[in-house]
């Protein structure tokens, strides 16, 4: 059944005979067709079609006598008829004889079919409809065809862009970091077979994020490609570029030595640095640091992994050491070695965090008048394979370096606090002088926690005394003086520990809101042989005093410097003649002095676990 757009597709009568031209047309009109076009001869037939080329799809079809003059009538419909892009046009042919047999349009590309004089309406109209239907189920066909094949062409553009871009950066080109270790696998396979070399620079640019917070990233992303492109121009040797990270690239050079890969490193550095790269109205300088590797090591290099790990650390030194350098690993270096022990302590940081393996040791401050116990200095300890107790010296720097010091000042503060909770009513004159660490004041963390602990336990505040280096303190003076106030203000009490190792300790002592000054170990491991340390360390007393502060001597090993320190003035005493750092406080709670000056005796008796 056809529908009304068919039905109003023109439809062309070319005949020599007026009448039976008149007569097809009333036929038609009579089944609802309305759009004709008359033709008298062939080239009337390409003047009416003509316009239609864009738009041949409102053409419907054409009847025409097969005796038309002007041209050859069925060249033209063979012409005419056959599949366009997409656009069918039917040819009725009216013949003065009854053909032999009816052609089968539907085995042909073409829809030709030959209709006999004198007309009968019934046969013309079965004839155009089935043409016209034929007609569209050909376009319909056709457009199918057409979206499946795009669809095909799509599918097969993207799966080889997705193959490219599995291998490659989108943005500069470059191979990405899995292509790069695919060629480096290769590569030590071949390498370490015919005994040659191989090098891998990693580069790195300096401050690149600053361009990307003040010129946005499709500036940055402008800068990167510029930077490519002179990276190619200073690179004179077959290499393999890669890019691994926003601001990171890899060369990887076969069969050079190491001295060869610092030339071009230092061609690649110097070419930067010299560089001006324009984005917009701004020009930008920008310098790398760059790492090498190279396969020649003591360490044979099984995997790509490793190689790029190591040009990582080389260059994240040179980072360090000022950035727009060159720098070589080597295993030896002392800065490589502490980034190796590094990798392996801190799992075991977490670990001991996760599984409570960090444990508090107690090491008394005794009253150097009284030889009472003020109160004991809290110290960690990490328990490590069959239970060896590894001390902070171990793991506490790594923790600094790799950011975790804030979780372990964090777990200090509160099992420090829930100590001195847990103490039986006997005890509760007990208190505690805690370390915090250098950046200790840099977490947001630390006030509210101590300020929850406190509420949560019911410990009186005074009973906490919380340790800070005088250099950490200097570092960040300002925010330092204002978080000591502030935690203050809760009760606790503050100690400047290692007092005298700075330059302008007096300067900042005044300025400091501490109770406490802890004199540098320094001043006293040598106090009986040492007269200038006797004179510095009797003017930190008398200036504490002045300042309405106590004083505090570390590392008192014998009974001859307990004699000189309280002849200096010095308030309280801590080292290994009063107790090492345990577990256990002191039984009595006090220290018998003058047993210790004439006898020297160093034996003390413990109580509480």
């Amino acid at each position: 059944m056809l529908n009304n757009s068919q039905r109003q597709s023109k439809i062309i009568i070319a005949g020599i005979d007026r009448k039976t031209v008149a007569k097809i047309e009333t036929i038609l009109i009579d089944k609802g067709f309305s759009n004709f076009a008359i033709a008298a001869e062939c080239g009337d037939i390409y003047r009416i079609i003509r316009p239609y080329v864009d738009n041949a799809e409102e053409l419907g079809l054409i009847i025409v006598d097969e005796d038309l003059p002007g041209g050859h009538v069925r060249d033209m419909c063979h012409s005419l008829s056959g599949e366009q892009a997409g656009v069918f046009l039917p040819f009725i042919i009216l013949k003065n004889e009854r053909p032999s047999q009816v052609p089968d349009a539907s085995a042909s590309s073409s829809l030709i079919y030959e209709l006999c004089k004198p007309l009968r309406g019934p046969e013309l109209i079965i004839l155009v409809e089935m043409l016209l239907l034929l007609k569209s189920e050909r376009s319909i066909r056709y457009q199918q065809q057409e979206r499946l094949i795009n669809e095909l062409a799509t599918r097969k553009l993207l799966d080889a862009k997705l193959k490219y871009l599995v291998a490659h950066d989108e943005l500069t080109g470059l191979m990405n970091r899995t292509q790069l270790e695919n060629y480096i696998r290769l590569s030590l396979t071949r390498n370490q077979k015919l005994q040659q070399n191989g090098a891998l620079l990693l580069i790195d640019l300096d401050r690149f994020g600053l361009i990307n917070d003040l010129e946005g990233f499709d500036m940055a992303d402008k800068l990167i490609i510029d930077v490519v492109a002179t990276i190619r121009k200073l690179v004179r040797l077959e290499a393999w570029f890669a890019r691994i990270d926003s601001d990171e690239f890899c060369l990887y050079f076969d069969t050079i030595s190491g001295l060869q890969a610092r030339e071009v490193a230092e061609d690649i550095r110097k070419g930067l640095n010299e560089s001006r790269f324009q984005t917009g109205n701004v020009c930008y300088s920008i310098t790398a640091s760059i790492g090498i590797a190279t396969l020649q090591s003591a360490k044979v290099i099984q995997h790509p992994e490793e190689l790029i790990s190591r040009a990582h650390q080389a260059c994240s030194l040179a980072k360090q050491n000022g950035r727009n350098m060159v720098w070589f690993y080597n295993e030896e270096d002392k800065a490589i070695k502490e980034r190796h022990r590094d990798v392996y302590w801190v799992p075991l940081i977490r670990d001991a965090l996760l599984m409570r393996n960090f444990f508090l040791m107690f090491q008394p401050v005794v009253n150097l008048r009284t030889g009472e116990v003020s109160h004991y200095e809290v110290l960690i300890r990490m328990r490590g394979h069959e239970n060896k107790v590894i001390s902070p010296s171990e793991f506490i720097p790594v923790a600094e370096r790799m950011g975790l010091i804030h979780s372990i000042d964090l777990w200090v503060v509160e099992n420090a606090i829930d100590f001195l909770a847990e103490l039986p009513p006997e005890l509760s004159n007990v208190s505690l002088s805690i370390n915090l660490s250098g950046v200790a004041f840099q977490d947001d963390a630390l006030l509210p926690t101590i300020k929850r602990k406190l509420e949560l336990s019911w410990v009186n505040a005074e009973r906490i005394t919380f340790e800070i280096t005088e250099t950490s303190a200097v570092d960040n003076f300002e925010q330092t003086r204002q978080m000591i106030n502030q935690i203050r203000a809760l009760g606790c009490h503050f100690a400047l520990d290692d007092f005298g190792a700075g330059f302008c300790s007096f300067n900042y002592l005044k300025k400091f809101p501490v109770d406490f000054v802890k004199i540098d170990g320094q001043f006293i491991r040598n106090l009986v042989n040492d007269d200038t340390d006797q004179v510095l360390v009797r003017s930190m007393s008398e200036i504490a005093k002045q300042l309405g502060k106590k004083t505090i001597a570390e590392f008192i090993e014998c009974p001859r410097v307990i004699k000189i320190l309280i002849d200096l003035g010095i308030d309280y005493g801590q080292g290994y003649i009063f107790g090492k750092p345990s577990q256990l406080l002191i039984e009595q709670g006090y220290i018998p002095l003058q047993q210790l000056l004439i006898e020297g005796d160093k034996s003390t008796r413990f109580l509480y676990n």
